[in-house]
């Protein structure tokens, strides 16, 4: 059976494409989707994306991700920069999560420089534009005890 991961992109991130093209750049969410599905397949590995613009609905899905999940990958917009809930929710999984910036957060506002999630994920992609998922991908299939 294949090892399955879990993208999980949080609110606002089905803008993409209509958004702030010049920070976020061209291409729809369901672009970034369709190519994770493509690597995945090269992988030897399945992964599920689902986007959430309510924190409950997010949480709720992070909960039930172990049953089915050898990892998480997780874009959860500015949710990482203050949602304890979501980072209690996170630790709670016991299973790998890596964190997803499209940007890069640390040439943007102040406020975005510090994620509250980072810490208990075991790592952070960021300013890559959409291949960052690309790369959070890899990097799950890579580590050794997932």
């Amino acid at each position: 059976m294949k090892r399955k991961f879990h993208v999980i992109s949080g609110p606002n991130l089905n803008l993409l494409g209509s958004r702030q093209t010049s920070i976020y750049g061209q291409g729809s969410l369901e672009d970034i989707h369709r190519g994770l599905h493509a690597r995945a397949e090269e992988l030897g590995v399945d992964v599920e994306c689902r986007q959430f613009n309510s924190e409950g609905a997010l949480i709720d899905c992070l909960q039930e991700a172990p049953k089915t999940f050898k990892g998480v990958i997780i874009n959860a917009g500015a949710l990482a920069h203050y949602s304890y809930a979501l980072r209690s929710a996170l630790g709670a999984m016991l299973i790998p999560c890596v964190e997803v910036f499209i940007s890069n957060t640390h040439a943007r506002e102040e406020w975005r420089h510090k994620s509250v999630i980072a810490p208990i994920c075991v790592g952070v992609i960021g300013g890559f534009g959409k291949k960052s998922y690309l790369l959070a991908l890899e990097a799950l299939v890579n580590l050794r005890d997932v």
